[in-house]
């Protein structure tokens, strides 16, 4: 009887020790995933942010300057297009890009977050053209493509909806497009503040700024 009782009492011991092992592989596995979904986040967002480089170099030479306000008439006129094409958005100045022809796809517009969704690359109208919730990168409008190189053009991911970044898909990082046309990532604060040598970016004492608040568009 006491024999079978210990060697009841064996098995229950070697059934806890393989399940306690199944759950530690459960979670390796899980913690590698998340880890390697966040590198794939940055690499993802890294590359997005240097095709929207090219298309926004593309424009410059086409059109002058940088999508803003003022491009709107020409874009639509030698596109001959009817789409009501607005300034207000990142989403609506980056139109511009696709109205013109520079770029064939919605999905250079997209960084992984919690609430973001994967562009649908349909663009055939107004309304279905980076519609809300398809567009993660802000964008500051009336930047000088001759001015000092290191002046950012796009920053990402943002929540999209609000006027903030959203580092966690990324480990803390904000990738940052600049003038010209690289790319760097820079740490988030816990207020949500990029910041670079020490200053939020956004902050007008950046030396790129020259004392004027950037004029920022956020997604939709």
């Amino acid at each position: 009887m006491a024999l079978k009782r210990g060697w009841k009492m064996g098995c229950l011991g070697i059934g806890g020790v393989a399940l306690i092992a199944i759950l530690m592989l459960f979670l390796a596995e899980y913690l590698y995933l998340r880890k390697h979904a966040h590198s794939r986040g940055m690499t993802e967002t890294v590359n997005n942010a240097r095709q929207i480089g090219i298309a926004l170099a593309e424009f410059q030479i086409e059109y002058g300057k940088y999508p803003d306000a003022t491009t709107i008439p020409e874009v639509s006129k030698r596109a001959d297009s009817s789409f009501a094409l607005g300034d207000r958005f990142s989403n609506e100045l980056f139109a511009q890009l696709m109205v013109s022809g520079i770029s064939q796809s919605e999905l250079m517009f997209y960084t992984r977050t919690k609430s973001s969704k994967k562009p649908d690359n349909v663009f055939d109208s107004e309304a279905t053209m980076l519609a809300a919730g398809e567009c993660g990168f802000a964008y500051i409008m009336g930047v000088d493509p001759m001015g000092d190189p290191m002046t950012p053009l796009a920053l990402g991911p943002t929540i999209p909806g609000t006027k903030e970044f959203d580092g966690r898909a990324n480990r803390d990082k904000i990738v940052v497009l600049k003038v010209d046309n690289s790319v760097m990532s820079l740490p988030i604060d816990g207020n949500g503040k990029v910041l670079f040598k020490g200053l939020d970016i956004l902050d007008p004492r950046q030396s790129f700024w020259n004392g004027k608040a950037p004029d920022v568009r956020w997604p939709k």
